[in-house]
């Protein structure tokens, strides 16, 4: 097994908890029209933590992401800058198409999303690889 550098360690450790987070937070969905209980952790630029699950409503254009819900507890705590971002939920399910816009107010070039499953599996990505063509802020600044 090779070894591993600090920065890959830190990089691990900070992964599990993101996940142990979002999965914690997954349980705290209120999801009782889809069943579907999704949790997600940002990690700011700064290493603050925040983390978030579904909330469903009956009138479904009121419900929200877990991603959203954890990227607004961090800007209304005042952090603007993203670098990771874990979704976790039982079949591994990608953000959608609203919470990649959201994302995309918010990403660093090089924000990695983490999308994980009951199984332990984890797929990465680079934000851009799911989002190629994303309206950013810098489309209203030109």
């Amino acid at each position: 097994m090779a070894k591993l550098g600090i920065k890959e360690m830190d990089n691990q450790e900070t992964i599990k908890l993101m996940r142990d987070m979002a999965m914690d937070a997954s349980q705290k969905a209120y999801s009782p029209y889809s069943k579907a209980k999704i949790g997600s952790t940002v990690l700011t630029v700064e290493r603050k933590y925040f983390s978030g699950s579904n909330v469903e409503n009956s009138s479904y254009g009121a419900t929200i992401c877990a991603e959203r819900v954890a990227i607004l507890k961090a800007v209304s705590n005042g952090f603007t800058k993203l670098s990771k971002i874990y979704v976790y939920s039982k079949d591994g399910w990608p953000p959608c198409g609203m919470c990649r816009q959201m994302i995309s107010e918010f990403a660093t070039n090089d924000l990695e999303i983490i999308i994980g499953d009951k199984e332990g599996n984890e797929r990465v990505y680079k934000f851009t690889e799911l989002f190629p063509e994303a309206f950013t802020p810098e489309h209203l600044r030109k």
